[in-house]
């Protein structure tokens, strides 16, 4: 059974969520997917992933970051501005919320159950840095994660201060999007300390799986190796998945599944029942 909540964060924006497998609140674990930059709960591989894990017994949420710019369709960009303004470390923050929120019965549960994240993209390193402020996940797998979060050039840079703003293409919407100097701020700002992935990533003492396709050409496998290297090897483990990209040959709308992201799913179930059994 799956329900639709709306969660007010601390800092009085909105999380809008999609509970999977309300029936089992009180068995398994609770699983919390996290999508990535111009990702959303309802991208392609999200709401079958989600239904995977809830055919296998977990409760399940997925949900969109309050300024990750998806309106009131699901699936369209249409909070430009909102987008424009979001941060890592407003992410980082919502996704506190949000553990919380379940280990204080907010979505119907009488008992804490042990979470675990998997983070896509740029949100399994903000799955890894949220491990810095909330310690109750007992567990994290990153699908395709990047290992750095200051991706622009100077020259970049350097127009972004400028005009007080960055375009980004979307070539999926043909949307330009904007984002505002506070992203850029926010990383330099905190680099070293809140939002140090390296760091976060060393001291992270709690299972780690990492799982990244060999010809991802949006974040190179490199990072996905970067983060297993900087891991300690007693609780990490790598899997790569050959011949497949970032989104392990998943497209938006949804099409379906295939025997790449299918392995991406059973290795990560596998993980998982390790964990807890």
């Amino acid at each position: 059974m799956n329900k639709e909540f709306r969660l007010k964060t601390k800092e009085g924006n909105f999380l809008n969520i999609t509970a999977f497998g309300l029936e089992h609140i009180n068995d398994l674990p609770c699983l919390i997917l996290v999508h990535g930059f111009k990702g959303f709960k309802d991208w392609g591989f999200f709401p079958y992933a989600a239904k995977f894990f809830a055919d296998k017994g977990y409760f399940v949420l997925t949900f969109n970051f309050s300024h990750n710019g998806i309106g009131l369709s699901k699936t369209e960009f249409e909070e430009i501005d909102k987008f424009a303004k979001n941060t890592i470390s407003l992410e980082i923050s919502e996704l506190d919320h949000l553990i919380n929120a379940y280990s204080e019965g907010y979505f119907g549960n009488h008992q804490f159950n042990e979470i675990y994240l998997i983070g896509h993209s740029r949100g399994g390193a903000v799955s890894i840095l949220s491990s810095l402020i909330n310690q109750k996940p007992s567990g994290y797998v990153v699908w395709a994660s990047v290992a750095k979060l200051g991706r622009y050039t100077e020259r970049q840079k350097e127009v972004w201060r400028k005009n007080g703003f960055i375009e980004i293409p979307n070539s999926r919407t043909k949307q330009i999007m904007r984002l505002d100097l506070s992203y850029l701020e926010d990383i330099e700002k905190n680099i070293y300390n809140s939002l140090n992935l390296e760091d976060a990533i060393k001291n992270l003492k709690k299972p780690l799986l990492i799982i990244h396709g060999e010809q991802d050409l949006t974040v190179p496998i490199a990072e996905g190796k970067q983060i297993f290297q900087w891991s300690n090897k007693e609780y990490s483990e790598m899997f790569t998945v050959p011949n497949t990209g970032h989104t392990f040959d998943v497209i938006h709308p949804f099409e379906g599944s295939n025997d790449k992201f299918d392995a991406v799913l059973d290795k990560t179930n596998s993980f998982l029942k390790k964990l807890y059994n």
